[in-house]
């Protein structure tokens, strides 16, 4: 089968793979749309693991059933979770399934999103594999995974119908924390990034007000919500200035939501921790979406509560995921890439 291989996000090499034969208990799915993720592009957090077949937002067609599978048939419309909790450990039992080992580091997919067919291991098959409800498209199915994600950030840093939200950060996460921030019912959305496309996107995706980085000072903030900070302050850029500015800008009794990590080395002050103290203030960070964060995300995309397919801005073949991933590392004139092999 075809497969896009990602050597650096200036190199990927369209390569013949043999296609996965699935065992018992396994699917094989037919990838009719794959996101490229912001992570895909975090070159490193992949140094000296090239080459590889990236891809983890998929969305596709059951293509093969293997012996002991019985809820999956061949033509199924379904988005698939590359990584899937046990269920079972301290931290599934207390409500972090993200932080278990099974998710983060013992479940894949074979070999990835970026190619014709992927292999979906048992553990897989029954807690990460979801239908993919009739009035989507495959390419609305790829926002699953992302979306999802979003959820489990916002209902970890106490996003509520009333709330004032800044967002540092404009780009596919922080839009889609814009969007949903709004369907929630967020009285006031601030949005800040370094790029003017962005922040437009930003302002047509549902800020009230999108303001360059450079421009961007608590009192900003404070002129139009009141004279107060924000509520909820959600980073979704991996800047230590972008971490700065959210722990200026968070008001008494609200919340930081770390979403992006900085660059590895880079250490982040945390001398504000003495006034947070008296304040009463949260600092966060999620990881990941949960099995129970992708049904959520489905609903909310099929009963038209959150839309996010013109958040699309390229639809690109296998054969042309090369550009895709130039598009996004250079973070200029797009905001979702879609792969359609």
């Amino acid at each position: 089968m075809r497969t896009a291989v990602w050597y650096s996000n200036r190199d990927v090499r369209l390569e013949e793979r043999p296609k996965p034969q699935i065992g018992p208990g396994e699917v094989l799915v037919r990838i009719e749309a794959s996101g490229i993720c912001g992570s895909d592009v975090m070159e490193w957090y992949r140094r000296g693991k090239a080459p590889l077949i990236l891809g983890h937002e998929v969305a596709g067609t059951v293509a093969e059933v293997s012996d002991g599978v019985k809820d999956w048939k061949v033509g199924d419309r379904v988005v698939a979770s590359h990584h899937v909790p046990c269920g079972r450990c301290h931290y599934c039992r207390t409500g972090h399934e993200t932080a278990c080992e099974t998710l983060l580091s013992k479940t894949k997919f074979d070999p990835g999103g970026f190619c014709e067919f992927t292999r979906l291991f048992p553990i897989n098959v029954e807690k990460g594999l979801f239908h993919l409800p009739d009035n989507l498209t495959y390419e609305e199915g790829t926002f699953a995974e992302p979306l999802g994600c979003v959820l489990r950030g916002q209902r970890r840093a106490g996003v509520k119908p009333g709330a004032s939200v800044l967002i540092i950060g404009s780009g596919i996460s922080g839009l889609l924390h814009i969007r949903l921030a709004r369907a929630t019912g967020a009285a006031l959305i601030v949005a800040t990034d370094v790029s003017d496309y962005r922040l437009n996107a930003a302002k047509r995706f549902g800020a009230d007000a999108a303001v360059h980085a450079r421009n961007y000072s608590p009192n900003v903030f404070r002129s139009a919500n009141s004279g107060r900070l924000a509520d909820i302050v959600i980073v979704c850029a991996g800047a230590v200035s972008a971490v700065e500015q959210a722990l200026e800008s968070v008001d008494r009794g609200g919340s930081v939501l770390f979403f992006a990590p900085t660059m590895p080395g880079e250490t982040v002050p945390l001398s504000v921790i003495n006034t947070f103290w008296r304040t009463d203030v949260t600092l966060t960070t999620s990881y990941a979406a949960a099995p129970a964060d992708f049904v959520e995300a489905l609903d909310l995309m099929k009963t038209g509560k959150v839309h996010l397919r013109d958040m699309i801005t390229h639809r690109l073949g296998l054969a042309e995921t090369d550009l895709g991933f130039k598009l996004v590392s250079d973070a200029g004139n797009s905001i979702k890439v879609i792969i359609e092999p």
